[in-house]
């Protein structure tokens, strides 16, 4: 413990060195998603969509001193709380000014607790939707781009009532953002008079799951709602019940949305639905083309909200005047909110100089950005069906 506290010292002391001028030719974004892992098939879109906005920073020669941004990536494994919270502390040991991530709920908060807070660091998740963050002692440090998981559990109740599926199984996966989800679509569902007739954790990266998918069907239900990862656990669950014959329909939260999903399962998948974080405002349309232009598909998980939390970051640095976590982190949800010029994607620069010029600006963003609470995202859902081995977008919600 000692040996611990001294190396947490160690790094808020050069952490605050890399502050204490204020203003910096180069700032720098830690970037820290699970490049390996249960969603590895996401991370990379994600990284690229915060990448994107720090490019567009820089090109602008608009951010304090015609500051530079460096992306600084690091590996969460999504769940390995070690790991994540290793690579944090390494972040702001290189100079990290905020750090964009954690991705997957549990490894969040293990960063949040265990180096966040006791650094003084601002975090900005894209993807991070444990209801149980919201209660999470930060300090005032912790935001996220993408909606809590206490509104995902209405919206996927909602639609399986527009689809009269009168019972459900649910099997989730067993850490923080699993049991949060699984929790909150089970009260959801049956508060709108739905049965659900189990609840059952599945461990990740496990070469076989016939167990657990011969409880799931003893109990039955019209359909099995998969809580879980689309690379290793919710992908397992999914084939192992088609291979038994146990469901031929599964509800898909956001963890289970991905190209991957579909390709690796194949046309079994289809007539499966679900729900993910998604907007279709005139931002999302917009970053999608630019997306398309770099190279990287803009409608991809995540990929938006990790843009639009990288953006918050340099914008709330911008109106501090200061690269200084303590200086800009009450920015963030200035930025963010109205009143103010409305910010779309590709008008970084625009927001950049309204603010150096004393303006206002509510950043929109390529989500329609509206923070409320304690750094909570109000959010928009994107309903999807999976329709000739693809995610096919229903509507939004």
């Amino acid at each position: 413990m000692k040996k611990l506290l001294t190396a947490t010292a160690a790094i808020a002391l050069s952490a605050g060195t890399a502050f204490a001028d204020g203003h910096a030719k180069e700032v720098k974004l830690g970037v820290l998603f699970g490049f390996t892992g249960p969603i590895e098939s996401l991370a990379p879109t994600m990284a690229a969509g915060a990448e994107l906005a720090m490019a567009e920073v820089t090109e602008s020669g608009k951010l304090l001193d015609a500051a530079k941004v460096t992306p600084l990536r690091a590996e969460t494994g999504c769940i390995d709380n070690g790991l994540a919270t290793a690579n944090a502390e390494k972040l702001i040991a290189d100079g990290a000014n905020g750090i964009v991530g954690g991705d997957c709920s549990g490894v969040t908060g293990a960063i949040l607790q265990n180096v966040a807070i006791p650094n003084g660091m601002v975090m900005i998740s894209p993807s991070a939707s444990s209801p149980g963050l919201t209660a999470m002692e930060d300090n005032g440090l912790f935001f996220r781009t993408t909606p809590s998981d206490a509104r995902q559990g209405e919206i996927m109740a909602s639609i399986l009532a527009d689809r009269d599926v009168d019972s459900i199984a649910i099997t989730y996966t067993n850490n923080d953002y699993g049991k949060g989800l699984a929790d909150s679509i089970q009260a959801a569902f049956e508060a709108g008079g739905g049965d659900v007739t189990i609840v059952t954790s599945h461990e990740d990266g496990k070469g076989d799951y016939s167990a657990e998918v011969a409880a799931l069907a003893s109990a039955g239900g019209d359909i099995l709602v998969v809580a879980g990862y689309l690379d290793q656990g919710g992908l397992g669950i999914i084939q192992s019940a088609l291979d038994t014959g146990a469901f031929d329909t599964f509800g898909l939260p956001d963890g289970m949305i991905g190209d991957s999903l579909p390709e690796n399962i194949g046309s079994d998948l289809n007539g499966s639905f679900g729900q993910i974080a998604g907007s279709d405002s005139e931002g999302a349309e917009i970053f999608a083309e630019m997306a398309n232009e770099a190279g990287f598909d803009g409608t991809s998980a995540y990929s938006p909200e990790s843009y639009d939390a990288a953006a918050l970051f340099l914008l709330a640095m911008q109106a501090s005047g200061s690269v200084d976590p303590k200086d800009y982190v009450s920015k963030i949800t200035e930025v963010a909110n109205a009143p103010g010029e409305k910010i779309n994607p590709g008008e970084l620069g625009k927001a950049l100089e309204i603010l150096a010029n004393g303006g206002e600006i509510d950043y929109e963003g390529a989500t329609g950005v509206n923070l409320i609470g304690p750094g909570e995202s109000a959010g928009s859902y994107r309903e999807i069906e999976v329709q000739d081995g693809k995610n096919t977008t229903v509507k939004f919600r």
